[in-house]
C-alpha cells in the first residue's frame, strides 16, 4: 500500500470513527434503560420509571437542531479538525457523567439532573457529528471517490450499534440480572467514554481538509459570514432540498436498523435473542454493503441509487413489513430484512457526499448540518414513536404506508434534483448569483 493509499485511509478512519463510538453511545442508553432506570427514579412504578427514563432519551433528539447549529458554525468559522475534536469531546463528557451518575437511592433526583445533562451534550455531540465528518470525508476524498469515502460514515454508525448489540449480548450471558441492574449497566458508557478518548486522540493529530484551508488562506473576504445563518439563507433551496431529500431516508433507516428489533419481538412474535440475532446479522452485511454502494455512485453517479432506494421503499415498504410480521422464525426474519436494507443502502451509501456536494465551503458545514438534524428530528427521531401510535391505535400497517409515503415525498426530489457527482467542492458558488451553467446544482 503506497503513501498516499495510506493517508486515504487514515483520512477516512478518523473522519468516520466518531460515529462509531457516538452510534455505540446512543445505542446503549436505549438498549440498557431497561436495567438502569430503577436506579435514578423512586421504587414502585418500573412502567413510570421507564417513561422517565425514555423522556430523558427524547430530550437528544430535540437538542440535535441546536448541536447541528452551534457545531456546524464552528466547522464553517474555525475548521473542520475543531467541529470535530469539539464533537468527540462532548461525546466523552456524556459517556462519563452517565458511568459515574448517582444512583437514586444516594442523590435523589441528582441522579436523573445528571443523566439530563448527559443527554443534553450527547444530542449536541450527535447533532454536530453527522454533518461534521461528512464535510471532512467529502472534502478530504479525491473527486472520483467521494461516494466510496463517505459511505464509511454509515460503515461506523452501524458499526457502533453491532458494537452496542455485541456487548449487550455478552453482559447478559456473564452477569445476573441483579448485577447488570445494580452496577453493569455502567460498564457500556464506562468503554464509550474510553472509545470517545482515543478518538479524541487520533483528532487532535489530523489534518485540515485542502478546500477549507485554501478558502482560510485566501484571505478575510466574507470571513464573517462563514457558518452564518444568514449565509445559510442564501442557500435555503439547498438547505429545503437537504430536508426532503433526508426525510424518506431517515425514516426507512430507522424503521429497519433501531426499530426493527422491537418490531420483531413485539410485533412478529419472535423471541427476543432470536429478534436480536437477526438484527446483529442484517446490521453486519448492511455495514459491509456501503462501501461497494459509494463506489459504485462514483461510476454511475448520485441520482441513480438515490431512485433506486425511493423506488423500491416506496413499493416495497408494504410488502416487507407485512411479510416480516408473520415471518415465524429466524432465516424468513433474516432475509426479508436483509431486502429492506439493501434497498435502504441506496440512502445511507451516499447522503453524506450528496448534502455536502450542494454547497460551497464557508456554509458546508451548516448547510449539512443544520437541515439535516431537523429532518432527522422530525422524522428519523419519531419514527419509532410513530410506529407504536399506530400499534396501539390497532392500525399498526398505517406505519407502513408512512414509510412508504415519506420515501415518495423523496422520489419526487430525486427525479427532480440535478446529478453532484461531478461537481468542483471548491468552485460551488458562494451566491446564488455567482454560479454559472456549468455548475451542477440543485434544479428549481
Amino acid at each position: 500500500m503506497g503513501q498516499a493509499q495510506t493517508r486515504h485511509w487514515k483520512k477516512i478512519w478518523v473522519g468516520s470513527a466518531g460515529n462509531m463510538v457516538e452510534w455505540f453511545d446512543w445505542f446503549v442508553y436505549a438498549s440498557f434503560a431497561t436495567y438502569f432506570a430503577g436506579s435514578f427514579f423512586p421504587k414502585g412504578n418500573d412502567t413510570a420509571q421507564l417513561m422517565n427514563t425514555a423522556g430523558i432519551f427524547a430530550v437528544g433528539f430535540f437538542m440535535r437542531p441546536v448541536g447541528g447549529w452551534l457545531l456546524g458554525r464552528v466547522g464553517d468559522r474555525r475548521g473542520r479538525k475543531a467541529a470535530l475534536t469539539l464533537t468527540v469531546s462532548l461525546m466523552s463528557a456524556s459517556a462519563v457523567l452517565i458511568a459515574v451518575a448517582p444512583t437514586y437511592a444516594v442523590a435523589g433526583y441528582g441522579g436523573a439532573f445528571v443523566l439530563l445533562v448527559a443527554r443534553l451534550l450527547q444530542g449536541l455531540s450527535v447533532g454536530g457529528e453527522y454533518a461534521a465528518s461528512a464535510t471532512y470525508l467529502t472534502e478530504a476524498s479525491a473527486p472520483g471517490r467521494r461516494g466510496f469515502a463517505s459511505s464509511f460514515q454509515y460503515v461506523s454508525m452501524t458499526a457502533g450499534q453491532i458494537l452496542g448489540l455485541g456487548l449487550l449480548i455478552i453482559l447478559q450471558h456473564t452477569l445476573t440480572s441483579a448485577e447488570l441492574h445494580s452496577w453493569g449497566w455502567r460498564i457500556p458508557f464506562a468503554v464509550g467514554a474510553l472509545g470517545a478518548a482515543v478518538i479524541f486522540y487520533l483528532r487532535r493529530n489530523m489534518l485540515e481538509t485542502e478546500a477549507y484551508a485554501e478558502e482560510a488562506e485566501d484571505g478575510d473576504t466574507g470571513a464573517e459570514d462563514r457558518g452564518t445563518i444568514r449565509a445559510l439563507l442564501r442557500h435555503r433551496r439547498e438547505a429545503l432540498l437537504v430536508i426532503a431529500l433526508t426525510m424518506g431516508g431517515t425514516v426507512a433507516y430507522y424503521t429497519y436498523t433501531t426499530y426493527l428489533t422491537k418490531y420483531l419481538s413485539h410485533s412478529a412474535g419472535l423471541p427476543e435473542q432470536t429478534a436480536t440475532l437477526v438484527s446483529f446479522c442484517a446490521l453486519i452485511v448492511f455495514a459491509a454493503l456501503q462501501p461497494l454502494a459509494g463506489a459504485l455512485s462514483d461510476r454511475i453517479g448520485r441520482r441513480p441509487l438515490l431512485i433506486t432506494f425511493a423506488v423500491g421503499s416506496t413499493f416495497l415498504t408494504v410488502p416487507i413489513l407485512t411479510m416480516l410480521k408473520h415471518a415465524g422464525s429466524f432465516w424468513p426474519a433474516l432475509g426479508l430484512s436483509l431486502l429492506a436494507l439493501v434497498v435502504v443502502t441506496g440512502y445511507t451509501s451516499i447522503n453524506a457526499c450528496v448534502k455536502a456536494e450542494l454547497f460551497p465551503t464557508g456554509v458546508r458545514s451548516l448547510g449539512v448540518a443544520l437541515p439535516y438534524a431537523i429532518a432527522n428530528a422530525l422524522f428519523g427521531g419519531t419514527a419509532e414513536y410513530v410506529a407504536l401510535r399506530f400499534k396501539k391505535a390497532h392500525l399498526e400497517s398505517g406505519f407502513y404506508w408512512y414509510v412508504a409515503g415519506c420515501a415518495a415525498v423523496s422520489l419526487v426530489v430525486y427525479l427532480t434534483m440535478r446529478e453532484t457527482r461531478d461537481i468542483d467542492l471548491k468552485r460551488v458558488g458562494a451566491t446564488p448569483r455567482e454560479r454559472t451553467d456549468t455548475d451542477t446544482v440543485p434544479a428549481s
